[in-house]
């Protein structure tokens, strides 16, 4: 029976790792305290319970962390009784109608570092706290402290992507051309649920006629599959751990259009590549260039990131990407999803994978071939 890893109960030296790591990196930017903001976005409130073990269920929070002195996690009055407020380690939790105002009064006349500044802090707090004291962005800073995983958290990683690869067979088991997307979808849902995902998934699809999906991601609905489509499930879950991954593949019960069978072929070449490329010492930008190649001398645009570092916030810093320098460090787990366009905008191919990377090369934590499935595939 599996030990079932969770984000809150964390032992102590856990804890004290990642406010070391994050004062650590506030200090190296001059800063003299940390606010961390998150809300009920999917996949973007993880930052709160990655400091405080506290998963909102409605409404936003903030954590701050003093360079010395004791954390606070902060409300809004009305998320008194929404979410389990006894899960957080942290002794001082405070509920108020204005948190600015709250936080205001704490950090007056500091140089204060704002995790989720341009898109998560509510501009209600936002203006409490403009002029009293120097606010700075301070996303990749705080994603880059913590961007090289514990073995606790690596552990925690491995299940998410056990559950999401288990659910992309799910997907598959289900799917059957005359279904509707979300026919398909459902018990791959179902399964994310019960193995304790709760409201951690991210589920969408993209698909097309002709064995050529449309580039654009959408929610599941009353699209019904045809026998030549090609059905790309994008499946994005985090385990009770709370550590995000992504995981899946392309479906075409019929034959593949001459797209994307290119595509696939640079997919083969990213595969093979990314295993040399995401390791220790190789910067962001020489891994984006290596597993990028084969895509752009086909004359393929890729339309969404190459990959990123991932975590208990879906997408972190850095970007694996053009002219990101960030030097990748073993521990560190990335997303990798080169999402490839033709000249035309009306093929794509977008399958994803979970990486980890290590002194010699990057390790693919899942245990599917990169390949096209045709959906008649049994276990």
């Amino acid at each position: 029976m599996r030990e079932e890893i969770t984000y809150t109960g964390l032992p102590q030296e856990e804890i004290e790792r990642r406010y070391r790591l994050v004062r650590e990196a506030a200090t190296g930017d001059g800063l003299d305290a940390v606010i961390v903001c998150g809300n009920e976005y999917t996949g973007f409130e993880g930052a709160v319970a990655y400091l405080s073990g506290f998963n909102i269920v409605h409404r936003y929070a903030y954590v701050l962390l003093p360079l010395d002195g004791e954390p606070a996690i902060v409300f809004p009055s009305e998320a008194r009784y929404v979410g389990e407020h006894g899960t957080t380690w942290i002794e001082e939790q405070v509920f108020v109608a204005l948190p600015g105002e709250w936080l205001a009064d704490r950090v007056r006349g500091r140089r204060v570092g704002v995790y989720g500044l341009d898109y998560v802090m509510t501009v209600r707090d936002y203006r409490a706290l403009e002029g009293v004291c120097e606010l700075v962005g301070w996303d990749a800073g705080f994603d880059h402290a913590r961007m090289v995983k514990s073995e606790l958290e690596l552990a925690s990683v491995r299940e998410s992507v056990r559950i999401n690869a288990e659910g992309f067979r799910v997907f598959l088991d289900a799917f059957e051309p005359g279904k509707t997307e979300r026919e398909i979808l459902a018990p791959c849902e179902q399964y994310f649920v019960s193995e304790g995902c709760g409201r951690w998934t991210m589920d969408m699809v993209l698909d097309g006629p002709n064995g050529s999906a449309l580039p654009e991601f959408k929610i599941a609905g009353a699209r019904r599959i045809e026998q030549t489509d090609l059905v790309l499930p994008s499946l994005e879950v985090a385990g009770p751990g709370g550590h995000w991954v992504e995981v899946s593949r392309a479906i075409s019960p019929g034959e593949p259009s001459d797209d994307t069978k290119r595509m696939l072929a640079a997919y083969e070449e990213y595969f093979a590549a990314a295993q040399e490329a995401l390791r220790a010492g190789a910067t962001a930008h020489d891994a984006h260039r290596a597993v990028s190649r084969g895509f752009t001398e086909r004359g393929y645009r890729l339309g969404h990131v190459t990959g990123h570092s991932i975590g208990m916030t879906m997408i972190e810093f850095p970007k694996i990407g053009e002219g990101v320098e960030t030097e990748l460090r073993t521990g560190m787990v990335l997303s990798m999803h080169p999402h490839a366009i033709s000249e035309d905008g009306r093929a794509c191919l977008y399958m994803q994978d979970t990486w980890l990377v290590g002194e010699e090369g990057g390790l693919p934590l899942a245990k599917l071939p990169m390949r096209i499935y045709d959906g008649t595939e049994t276990r």
